[in-house]
């Protein structure tokens, strides 16, 4: 593996956190600016800020032809969302949900779970129309828990930073978060590119596939946002906040992202992510299912299990995989 793509890939990855966390930092500035409530921007920015970086990576992937990576950085998100992240957090801290706005988005990732391998068994692929559907009903989902949350009079996140930070925001002018959430985007861009192309020549030196790649360090490197947000989270005993986070990117992750890129071009789906990754995804998401009761709560033992859990299946990715699916290269 030549030295040049790794430090590459590290510097990708650097680049992919700064600029999520520009970004975060100044449209929280932003909206709040504009009279939202915190409840909004938990929900919309501090969730799709935490996603950019799988949203720009699987969009420069899907549009270079590139499918495995796109696919598979979503799928190997949300599974590192659960498993490691969720556990490790846990580890750190146990987690008592209480909020039932919280525990109802449980179904929604269940839901989100399920449906990419209910759209791959129909065809092998996320088309324009599955896409297309997938959008509605992200809309649909954020509007139905903005207008929810409303009612309520319910708080599902405080203004945060990405990692967990309140943000203050007390005399800075309009200019100063315009210019974060451009440089944002702008590192956000650079850094999936860098990352893209790095993983890919790391994947061919080595000899493994690109897909294997995208669903380990493409996979985690995206994730970088979320792994800081709700480790540090739970340091500071606010593992209400570690969940929602992981929540709220991995409904993004499918509904929003995976349904983007399938309306933007077809997503092809490769036998492996249809027949080991998806059934893994949608495992680890009914593994959430202890949430859902009245003060229910991930404990230290279930955290250990989670980890335990991704490591069996990085394992199995690696040793068996390729031999399960010769086609994969």
């Amino acid at each position: 593996m030549p030295l040049t793509d790794l430090g590459i890939l590290l510097a990708s990855l650097l680049l992919l956190t700064l600029g999520a966390e520009l970004l975060v930092r100044g449209s929280v500035a932003l909206a709040e600016r504009l009279g939202m409530s915190s409840f909004v921007i938990g929900l919309t920015i501090v969730g799709f800020g935490t996603s950019t970086p799988e949203l720009v990576t699987s969009l420069r992937a899907a549009l270079g032809g590139q499918d495995d990576i796109a696919v598979g950085n979503v799928v190997g998100s949300n599974i590192f969302n659960i498993a490691l992240i969720l556990g490790v957090s846990a580890l750190i801290c146990p987690i008592p949900v209480h909020l039932k706005s919280v525990q109802r988005e449980v179904w929604v990732v269940i839901l989100a779970g399920a449906a990419p391998w209910l759209a791959f068994t129909t065809g092998g692929e996320v088309g324009r129309v599955v896409g297309g559907v997938f959008v509605a009903f992200f809309v649909w989902q954020m509007w139905s828990s903005i207008v929810r949350g409303r009612s309520e009079g319910q708080d599902l996140l405080p203004e945060l930073d990405t990692v967990g930070a309140p943000v203050k925001t007390a005399g800075i002018g309009a200019w100063l978060p315009i210019l974060l959430v451009a440089v944002g985007l702008a590192l956000l861009v650079l850094g999936a590119n860098l990352l893209i192309d790095s993983a890919s020549a790391i994947a061919r030196s080595l000899g493994v596939s690109e897909l294997a790649i995208a669903l380990t360090i493409v996979a985690g490197g995206t994730s970088a946002p979320e792994l800081v947000t709700s480790v540090v989270a739970a340091v500071r005993k606010q593992p209400e906040i570690a969940v929602g986070n992981i929540l709220g990117s991995n409904i993004f992750n499918i509904f929003l992202i995976l349904g983007l890129t399938g309306a933007i071009t077809p997503q092809a789906v490769s036998p492996q992510v249809m027949a080991l990754d998806t059934p893994v995804m949608f495992a680890v998401s009914l593994a959430l299912l202890p949430v859902m009761g009245r003060g229910a709560h991930i404990s230290r033992t279930e955290g250990a299990v989670l980890v335990i859990g991704y490591v069996a299946y990085i394992w199995v990715l690696f040793a068996f995989a390729p031999g399960w699916f010769p086609t994969v290269r």
